[in-house]
Protein backbone atom coordinates (compact mmCIF):
# COMPACT_ATOMS: atom_id res chain seq x y z
CA UNK A 1 0.00 0.00 0.00
CA UNK A 2 1.67 3.07 -1.37
CA UNK A 3 0.93 6.62 0.81
CA UNK A 4 -0.38 9.57 -0.38
CA UNK A 5 -0.47 13.11 1.75
CA UNK A 6 -3.19 15.20 0.88
CA UNK A 7 -3.12 18.80 1.18
CA UNK A 8 -6.66 19.44 0.47
CA UNK A 9 -7.71 22.59 -0.59
CA UNK A 10 -5.04 25.13 -0.40
CA UNK A 11 -4.52 28.40 1.85
CA UNK A 12 -5.93 27.23 4.81
CA UNK A 13 -4.12 28.55 7.76
CA UNK A 14 -0.49 27.69 6.07
CA UNK A 15 1.54 29.48 3.67
CA UNK A 16 2.70 28.55 0.15
CA UNK A 17 5.95 28.19 1.51
CA UNK A 18 4.95 26.21 4.52
CA UNK A 19 2.84 23.65 2.51
CA UNK A 20 5.47 23.25 -0.20
CA UNK A 21 7.80 22.21 2.94
CA UNK A 22 5.69 19.68 3.63
CA UNK A 23 5.24 18.10 0.33
CA UNK A 24 8.72 18.24 -0.40
CA UNK A 25 9.08 16.45 3.66
CA UNK A 26 6.33 13.55 2.30
CA UNK A 27 8.88 13.24 -0.85
CA UNK A 28 11.48 12.76 1.43
CA UNK A 29 9.83 10.42 3.64
CA UNK A 30 8.87 8.11 0.53
CA UNK A 31 5.36 9.29 0.31
CA UNK A 32 4.23 8.16 -3.65
CA UNK A 33 1.88 11.23 -4.65
CA UNK A 34 0.31 14.41 -3.21
CA UNK A 35 -2.89 14.91 -4.02
CA UNK A 36 -4.87 18.96 -4.42
CA UNK A 37 -8.60 19.58 -3.79
CA UNK A 38 -10.74 22.20 -5.20
CA UNK A 39 -13.79 23.51 -4.47
CA UNK A 40 -14.61 27.02 -5.29
CA UNK A 41 -11.20 28.82 -4.04
CA UNK A 42 -8.00 27.51 -5.03
CA UNK A 43 -7.78 25.43 -8.48
CA UNK A 44 -5.75 22.30 -8.13
CA UNK A 45 -4.39 22.83 -11.48
CA UNK A 46 -2.42 25.65 -10.47
CA UNK A 47 -1.35 23.99 -7.31
CA UNK A 48 -0.17 20.81 -9.02
CA UNK A 49 2.24 22.94 -11.27
CA UNK A 50 3.48 24.74 -8.67
CA UNK A 51 4.24 21.63 -6.55
CA UNK A 52 5.87 19.90 -9.47
CA UNK A 53 8.66 22.70 -9.75
CA UNK A 54 9.68 22.31 -6.09
CA UNK A 55 9.27 18.51 -6.06
CA UNK A 56 11.68 15.61 -8.01
CA UNK A 57 9.68 12.38 -7.33
CA UNK A 58 6.65 12.72 -5.60
CA UNK A 59 3.32 11.77 -7.78
CA UNK A 60 0.70 14.72 -8.17
CA UNK A 61 -2.86 14.14 -8.20
CA UNK A 62 -5.85 16.00 -8.58
CA UNK A 63 -8.60 15.18 -5.96
CA UNK A 64 -10.53 16.04 -7.77
CA UNK A 65 -10.79 18.48 -11.03
CA UNK A 66 -14.38 18.87 -11.20
CA UNK A 67 -15.87 17.81 -14.35
CA UNK A 68 -18.63 21.08 -14.38
CA UNK A 69 -15.69 23.22 -14.37
CA UNK A 70 -13.71 22.33 -17.30
CA UNK A 71 -14.57 21.34 -20.94
CA UNK A 72 -12.92 17.63 -21.54
CA UNK A 73 -10.54 18.89 -23.94
CA UNK A 74 -9.36 22.08 -21.40
CA UNK A 75 -8.85 18.63 -18.72
CA UNK A 76 -6.97 16.93 -21.16
CA UNK A 77 -4.77 20.37 -22.30
CA UNK A 78 -4.30 20.61 -18.12
CA UNK A 79 -3.35 17.17 -17.87
CA UNK A 80 -0.72 16.82 -20.57
CA UNK A 81 0.53 20.08 -19.59
CA UNK A 82 0.88 18.88 -16.08
CA UNK A 83 2.70 15.85 -17.01
CA UNK A 84 5.36 17.68 -19.33
CA UNK A 85 6.10 20.56 -16.51
CA UNK A 86 6.65 17.72 -13.91
CA UNK A 87 8.84 14.60 -16.14
CA UNK A 88 5.71 12.82 -16.23
CA UNK A 89 4.16 12.25 -12.53
CA UNK A 90 0.59 13.60 -13.33
CA UNK A 91 -2.06 11.29 -12.02
CA UNK A 92 -5.71 12.76 -12.87
CA UNK A 93 -8.28 12.33 -10.55
CA UNK A 94 -11.98 13.70 -11.69
CA UNK A 95 -15.38 13.89 -9.67
CA UNK A 96 -18.72 15.00 -11.00
CA UNK A 97 -18.79 17.62 -7.50
CA UNK A 98 -22.41 18.79 -6.60
CA UNK A 99 -25.60 20.57 -7.59
CA UNK A 100 -24.71 23.43 -5.71
CA UNK A 101 -21.37 23.91 -7.03
CA UNK A 102 -22.24 23.10 -10.48
CA UNK A 103 -25.20 25.29 -10.72
CA UNK A 104 -24.03 28.05 -8.06
CA UNK A 105 -20.63 28.47 -9.38
CA UNK A 106 -20.33 27.16 -12.49
CA UNK A 107 -23.24 27.49 -14.07
CA UNK A 108 -23.48 24.04 -15.10
CA UNK A 109 -26.62 21.76 -15.18
CA UNK A 110 -25.85 18.99 -13.02
CA UNK A 111 -28.25 16.49 -14.75
CA UNK A 112 -27.69 13.13 -16.18
CA UNK A 113 -24.09 12.82 -14.82
CA UNK A 114 -23.34 9.46 -14.90
CA UNK A 115 -23.49 9.36 -18.65
CA UNK A 116 -21.54 12.89 -18.70
CA UNK A 117 -18.85 11.32 -16.75
CA UNK A 118 -18.72 8.08 -19.08
CA UNK A 119 -18.57 10.64 -22.22
CA UNK A 120 -16.10 13.37 -20.86
CA UNK A 121 -13.40 10.27 -19.88
CA UNK A 122 -13.75 8.93 -23.30
CA UNK A 123 -12.73 12.48 -24.86
CA UNK A 124 -10.17 13.29 -22.18
CA UNK A 125 -8.68 9.79 -23.08
CA UNK A 126 -9.25 10.42 -26.98
CA UNK A 127 -7.50 13.91 -27.07
CA UNK A 128 -4.67 12.70 -24.02
CA UNK A 129 -3.80 9.82 -26.81
CA UNK A 130 -3.84 12.93 -29.42
CA UNK A 131 -6.31 11.45 -31.57
CA UNK A 132 -8.78 13.68 -33.75
CA UNK A 133 -11.13 14.74 -31.28
CA UNK A 134 -14.58 13.21 -32.96
CA UNK A 135 -17.59 12.12 -30.52
CA UNK A 136 -21.17 11.80 -30.63
CA UNK A 137 -22.49 10.77 -27.31
CA UNK A 138 -25.62 11.94 -25.52
CA UNK A 139 -24.15 14.71 -23.62
CA UNK A 140 -21.35 15.31 -25.77
CA UNK A 141 -21.04 15.97 -29.31
CA UNK A 142 -17.26 17.23 -31.04
CA UNK A 143 -17.06 19.37 -33.31
CA UNK A 144 -20.59 20.87 -33.15
CA UNK A 145 -23.00 19.79 -35.45
CA UNK A 146 -23.33 23.07 -38.47
CA UNK A 147 -21.01 25.14 -37.48
CA UNK A 148 -17.36 26.32 -38.00
CA UNK A 149 -15.71 23.58 -35.27
CA UNK A 150 -12.97 21.47 -36.73
CA UNK A 151 -12.08 17.81 -35.32
CA UNK A 152 -8.89 18.67 -33.52
CA UNK A 153 -6.23 17.06 -31.34
CA UNK A 154 -3.96 17.96 -29.26
CA UNK A 155 -0.44 19.42 -29.97
CA UNK A 156 1.62 18.44 -27.28
CA UNK A 157 2.11 14.77 -26.12
CA UNK A 158 1.97 13.53 -22.23
CA UNK A 159 5.40 12.25 -21.23
CA UNK A 160 3.34 9.00 -19.60
CA UNK A 161 1.48 6.83 -22.65
CA UNK A 162 -0.90 6.38 -20.45
CA UNK A 163 -1.89 9.19 -17.69
CA UNK A 164 -4.15 7.15 -14.86
CA UNK A 165 -7.22 8.69 -14.75
CA UNK A 166 -9.21 8.02 -10.97
CA UNK A 167 -12.96 8.79 -10.41
CA UNK A 168 -14.19 9.88 -7.34
CA UNK A 169 -17.35 8.64 -6.44
CA UNK A 170 -19.31 6.89 -3.49
CA UNK A 171 -22.96 6.11 -4.47
CA UNK A 172 -23.50 2.26 -6.48
CA UNK A 173 -23.58 3.94 -9.92
CA UNK A 174 -21.03 6.07 -9.99
CA UNK A 175 -18.48 3.39 -8.21
CA UNK A 176 -19.41 0.88 -10.93
CA UNK A 177 -18.29 3.32 -13.57
CA UNK A 178 -14.94 4.09 -12.04
CA UNK A 179 -14.81 0.35 -12.35
CA UNK A 180 -15.75 0.53 -15.97
CA UNK A 181 -13.87 3.20 -17.29
CA UNK A 182 -10.92 4.67 -14.79
CA UNK A 183 -8.01 3.18 -13.74
CA UNK A 184 -8.58 3.91 -10.06
CA UNK A 185 -11.46 5.15 -7.78
CA UNK A 186 -10.87 7.96 -5.43
CA UNK A 187 -13.71 7.16 -2.30
CA UNK A 188 -14.33 9.60 0.39
CA UNK A 189 -15.07 8.77 4.28
CA UNK A 190 -13.89 5.03 3.06
CA UNK A 191 -14.76 1.97 5.02
CA UNK A 192 -12.56 -0.59 4.78
CA UNK A 193 -15.20 -3.10 6.25
CA UNK A 194 -17.11 -2.65 3.80
CA UNK A 195 -15.26 -2.87 0.64
CA UNK A 196 -16.94 -6.09 -0.32
CA UNK A 197 -19.69 -4.14 -1.33
CA UNK A 198 -17.69 -1.24 -3.24
CA UNK A 199 -15.57 -4.11 -4.32
CA UNK A 200 -18.60 -5.95 -6.02
CA UNK A 201 -19.67 -2.52 -7.60
CA UNK A 202 -15.85 -2.16 -8.87
CA UNK A 203 -16.17 -5.39 -10.59
CA UNK A 204 -20.04 -5.03 -12.17
CA UNK A 205 -18.58 -2.25 -13.90
CA UNK A 206 -15.24 -3.76 -14.80
CA UNK A 207 -17.11 -6.62 -16.10
CA UNK A 208 -19.28 -4.52 -18.39
CA UNK A 209 -16.23 -3.19 -19.98
CA UNK A 210 -14.88 -6.31 -20.48
CA UNK A 211 -11.94 -5.94 -18.33
CA UNK A 212 -10.47 -7.30 -14.62
CA UNK A 213 -9.27 -5.12 -11.82
CA UNK A 214 -5.78 -5.96 -12.21
CA UNK A 215 -4.26 -3.00 -11.74
CA UNK A 216 -6.83 -1.17 -10.50
CA UNK A 217 -5.77 1.30 -7.74
CA UNK A 218 -8.54 2.10 -5.15
CA UNK A 219 -7.06 5.48 -3.53
CA UNK A 220 -9.38 6.56 -0.57
CA UNK A 221 -8.85 9.53 1.40
CA UNK A 222 -8.69 9.36 5.02
CA UNK A 223 -8.08 11.87 7.79
CA UNK A 224 -5.00 11.02 10.42
CA UNK A 225 -4.73 12.30 14.01
CA UNK A 226 -2.07 10.10 16.15
CA UNK A 227 -1.98 10.73 19.59
CA UNK A 228 -2.45 8.71 22.93
CA UNK A 229 -5.45 10.99 23.82
CA UNK A 230 -8.25 9.21 22.01
CA UNK A 231 -11.06 11.33 22.83
CA UNK A 232 -8.68 14.30 21.38
CA UNK A 233 -8.21 12.43 18.05
CA UNK A 234 -11.89 11.45 17.55
CA UNK A 235 -12.35 15.80 18.56
CA UNK A 236 -9.93 16.92 15.86
CA UNK A 237 -12.65 14.76 13.31
CA UNK A 238 -15.69 15.81 14.13
CA UNK A 239 -16.10 19.22 12.54
CA UNK A 240 -15.08 17.93 9.03
CA UNK A 241 -16.73 14.48 9.18
CA UNK A 242 -19.94 16.96 10.90
CA UNK A 243 -19.92 19.08 7.43
CA UNK A 244 -19.94 16.41 5.23
CA UNK A 245 -22.27 13.91 6.87
CA UNK A 246 -24.18 17.29 8.13
CA UNK A 247 -24.19 20.00 5.65
CA UNK A 248 -22.31 19.07 2.16
CA UNK A 249 -25.25 19.04 -0.11
CA UNK A 250 -29.37 19.90 0.94
CA UNK A 251 -31.81 17.96 2.91
CA UNK A 252 -32.78 15.96 -0.35
CA UNK A 253 -29.03 15.01 -1.52
CA UNK A 254 -26.26 14.46 0.46
CA UNK A 255 -24.06 12.05 -0.98
CA UNK A 256 -22.13 11.50 1.95
CA UNK A 257 -24.96 11.46 4.33
CA UNK A 258 -26.58 8.69 2.43
CA UNK A 259 -23.21 6.72 2.74
CA UNK A 260 -23.13 6.68 6.35
CA UNK A 261 -26.61 5.83 6.07
CA UNK A 262 -25.14 2.64 4.31
CA UNK A 263 -22.73 1.69 7.46
CA UNK A 264 -25.80 1.61 9.25
CA UNK A 265 -25.63 4.65 11.09
CA UNK A 266 -29.26 5.54 10.23
CA UNK A 267 -30.65 7.20 12.79
CA UNK A 268 -27.29 9.07 13.87
CA UNK A 269 -26.62 10.50 10.48
CA UNK A 270 -30.80 11.96 10.26
CA UNK A 271 -29.45 13.77 13.56
CA UNK A 272 -26.35 15.52 12.46
CA UNK A 273 -27.94 16.54 9.26
CA UNK A 274 -30.99 18.06 11.18
CA UNK A 275 -28.47 20.03 13.84
CA UNK A 276 -26.37 21.00 11.39
CA UNK A 277 -28.91 22.57 8.99
CA UNK A 278 -30.62 23.86 11.92
CA UNK A 279 -27.02 25.94 12.19
CA UNK A 280 -26.25 23.76 15.54
CA UNK A 281 -23.13 22.62 13.89
CA UNK A 282 -20.57 22.38 17.46
CA UNK A 283 -24.29 19.83 18.49
CA UNK A 284 -24.12 17.74 14.91
CA UNK A 285 -20.51 17.45 15.32
CA UNK A 286 -20.98 16.13 19.13
CA UNK A 287 -23.55 13.97 17.56
CA UNK A 288 -21.10 11.37 15.74
CA UNK A 289 -20.95 8.19 17.12
CA UNK A 290 -17.46 7.31 17.96
CA UNK A 291 -17.99 4.15 16.04
CA UNK A 292 -18.18 6.03 13.03
CA UNK A 293 -15.00 8.22 13.66
CA UNK A 294 -12.86 5.19 14.35
CA UNK A 295 -14.66 3.72 10.99
CA UNK A 296 -13.56 5.88 8.62
CA UNK A 297 -10.69 8.07 9.87
CA UNK A 298 -6.61 7.00 10.99
CA UNK A 299 -7.06 8.16 14.88
CA UNK A 300 -5.60 7.63 18.35
CA UNK A 301 -2.69 5.84 19.40
CA UNK A 302 0.21 4.76 17.33
CA UNK A 303 -0.56 1.27 17.87
CA UNK A 304 -4.25 1.42 16.56
CA UNK A 305 -3.49 3.43 14.25
CA UNK A 306 -1.31 0.78 13.19
CA UNK A 307 -3.60 -1.68 13.33
CA UNK A 308 -6.39 0.36 11.06
CA UNK A 309 -3.45 0.37 8.21
CA UNK A 310 -3.14 -3.22 8.22
CA UNK A 311 -7.27 -3.07 7.74
CA UNK A 312 -6.46 -0.88 5.03
CA UNK A 313 -3.69 -2.54 3.48
CA UNK A 314 -5.78 -5.84 4.05
CA UNK A 315 -8.90 -4.16 2.42
CA UNK A 316 -6.93 -3.78 -0.50
CA UNK A 317 -5.89 0.13 -0.76
CA UNK A 318 -3.18 0.30 -3.30
CA UNK A 319 -2.52 4.19 -2.35
CA UNK A 320 -3.68 5.76 0.90
CA UNK A 321 -4.13 9.39 0.85
CA UNK A 322 -3.47 10.81 4.06
CA UNK A 323 -4.73 14.12 5.41
CA UNK A 324 -3.32 15.09 8.96
CA UNK A 325 -5.87 16.98 10.95
CA UNK A 326 -3.52 19.47 11.97
CA UNK A 327 -3.08 22.93 11.70
CA UNK A 328 0.40 23.53 12.29
CA UNK A 329 3.37 23.01 9.51
CA UNK A 330 4.95 21.63 12.79
CA UNK A 331 2.18 19.27 13.70
CA UNK A 332 1.55 18.48 10.00
CA UNK A 333 4.74 17.24 9.55
CA UNK A 334 5.32 15.09 12.64
CA UNK A 335 1.75 13.41 11.99
CA UNK A 336 3.11 12.50 8.41
CA UNK A 337 6.59 11.07 9.95
CA UNK A 338 4.13 8.64 12.13
CA UNK A 339 1.97 7.35 9.36
CA UNK A 340 5.11 7.03 7.40
CA UNK A 341 6.70 4.78 10.61
CA UNK A 342 3.34 3.19 11.31
CA UNK A 343 2.93 2.26 7.95
CA UNK A 344 6.23 0.72 7.63
CA UNK A 345 5.47 -1.65 10.63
Amino acid sequence: MRLGVHVGYWGLGLTSQEQLAIVQEAERLGYDSVWAAEAYGSDTATILAWLAAGTSRIKLGSAIFQIPARSAAMTAMTAATIDQLSGGRMLLGLGASGPQVAEGWHGQRYGRMLQRTREYVAVVRMALARERVVFRGETLELPLPDGPGKALKLTIAPVQERIPIYLAAIGPKNTALAGEVADGWIPTLFSPEHVAEFRGHLEAGAARAGRTLDGFDIAPTVNVFVTDDRAAARDAMRPYLALYVGGMGSRRANFYNSLVQRYGFEEAARRVQDLYLDGKREEAAAALPDELIDLVSLCGPADVVRERLRVFREAGVGTLMVSPMAWTMQERLDQLRLVAELAEG
